[in-house]
C-alpha cells in the first residue's frame, strides 16, 4: 500500500489528541490507536473507539493495511529506532507536546486521514494514531480557519483568536482564569482549562460576562510570554508580560542612556527569539489593551512598524 506521509502543520496538530464529543462529531473522529515498542522492537497497541458509526468493515481493513505498511522494514513504525530516525530526518515535524517534544505526521488515504503523533522516548507510549473521515475533518478545518470571535452582547466584534489559542477571563470578583478555546462552528466554541470545560454560543458568552461584570482578553500564542522593550517617554528599559497591564522596570539593567537600553533590549529579544513585530505588539497590548488590533503582531512589519491597512478600491472615477 502506498501512503502519502507529510509533516503536520500547526493546525493539524490540534487533531492529534483526544477531542471533546462535539469535536469528534464535527470532525468524524473514528478512534485512535496507542502503541509502544517495549524494549525497542516489540509492538504493543490498544485501540480506542470514538465514533463507532464510522468504524465500518472497509475502514477496519484499511486501518490494518495502513499499520502494516508503516510496520514494514525500516518503516516509520517498524521499531523505536526507525521511528526516531524518521523523526530526526523531518525536523519540521517537531513541536512541543504536553510533556515533551513530539513529532507529528499526517497519513492520507482516499477516504481517511490519520494524524500520527510520535514520542521516541523510552518508557512512554511511543505513538498515537488518530483516524478521521477525511471529508468531515477537512470541512471542519476549513471553517476553523476563520477563528473564534469574541463579541459584545450587541454583536460588536472585540477580537478574534485562531482555533486552539487562549484567552484570559477576568471575573467580577477579581479572579483570572486562563482557558484554551476550540472552534465548534461559526457561532459556537468550547473552552478547557483547570478542571473544567464548557460549550458556549458566542453571544451567550458575551452576555454572561456582562451579567457578572467580567471581561476577557486574548492570550495570543503568537506573542512571547515576556520580552524587553524601552519606554517611549523616557527611554527606560522595561519588561513586558503577555496579558498584564503596564510594565516592570528593569532597575538592574537600565541605564540613563536610552540607546544603550535599546541595544540591550534588542540583544535579549533576539536571543529569546522575539521579533520586532512581537515587541511592538507587546508594548501596545500592555498600554492600550490586549484586545486591540495593535496588540496583534500580524499588524506590524519585520521592523516593528505598523502595517497600513489597504485602501478599498472604489473603482474608477465617474
Amino acid at each position: 500500500m502506498e501512503l502519502t506521509i507529510t509533516s503536520m502543520t500547526p493546525a493539524d496538530r490540534l487533531y492529534a489528541y483526544n477531542q471533546s464529543s462535539q469535536l469528534e462529531g464535527q470532525t468524524g473522529c473514528i478512534g485512535h490507536l496507542r502503541g509502544d515498542f517495549g524494549a525497542g522492537k516489540e509492538f504493543y497497541t490498544s485501540w480506542f473507539d470514538h465514533r463507532r458509526e464510522y468504524k465500518t468493515d472497509e475502514f477496519k481493513a484499511e486501518l490494518d493495511e495502513v499499520v502494516n505498511t508503516l510496520r514494514e522494514k525500516n518503516g516509520l513504525l517498524c521499531t523505536r529506532d526507525s521511528m526516531t530516525r524518521f523523526c530526526y530526518q523531518n525536523p519540521e515535524a517537531e513541536f512541543e507536546g504536553n510533556y515533551c517534544a513530539e513529532y507529528g505526521f499526517k497519513v492520507q488515504t482516499p477516504q481517511h486521514t490519520y494524524m500520527l503523533r510520535c514520542n521516541p522516548n523510552y518508557g512512554d507510549y511511543n505513538f498515537y494514531l488518530y483516524a478521521y473521515v477525511s471529508r468531515f475533518l477537512e470541512h471542519h478545518m476549513e471553517k476553523a480557519k476563520q477563528g473564534i470571535r469574541f463579541i459584545t452582547p450587541g454583536y460588536k466584534e472585540l477580537f478574534r483568536i485562531p482555533d486552539g489559542d487562549h484567552i484570559r477571563i477576568f471575573t467580577g470578583g477579581g479572579e483570572t482564569r486562563d482557558r484554551t478555546c476550540r472552534v465548534i462552528d461559526e457561532t459556537h466554541f468550547e473552552t478547557s482549562g483547570g478542571y473544567s470545560s464548557a460549550l458556549y454560543h458566542i453571544c451567550e458568552f458575551a452576555e454572561r460576562l456582562e451579567q457578572t461584570h467580567g471581561s476577557v482578553i486574548p492570550l495570543r500564542s503568537s506573542l512571547p510570554v515576556q520580552c524587553f522593550s524601552v519606554l517611549p517617554s523616557s527611554g527606560e528599559l522595561i519588561l513586558l508580560t503577555r496579558g498584564e497591564k503596564g510594565y516592570s522596570p528593569c532597575y538592574d539593567f537600565s541605564t540613563p542612556d536610552a540607546q544603550q537600553n535599546r541595544e540591550f533590549a534588542d540583544d535579549r529579544n533576539v536571543k529569546n527569539g522575539v521579533t520586532k513585530a512581537q515587541e511592538a505588539a507587546m508594548l501596545a497590548g500592555s498600554m492600550l489593551g490586549w484586545q486591540t488590533p495593535a496588540a496583534d503582531p500580524r499588524n506590524y512589519d519585520e521592523q516593528g512598524q505598523p502595517i497600513k491597512p489597504r485602501q478599498k478600491d472604489r473603482g474608477e472615477a465617474r
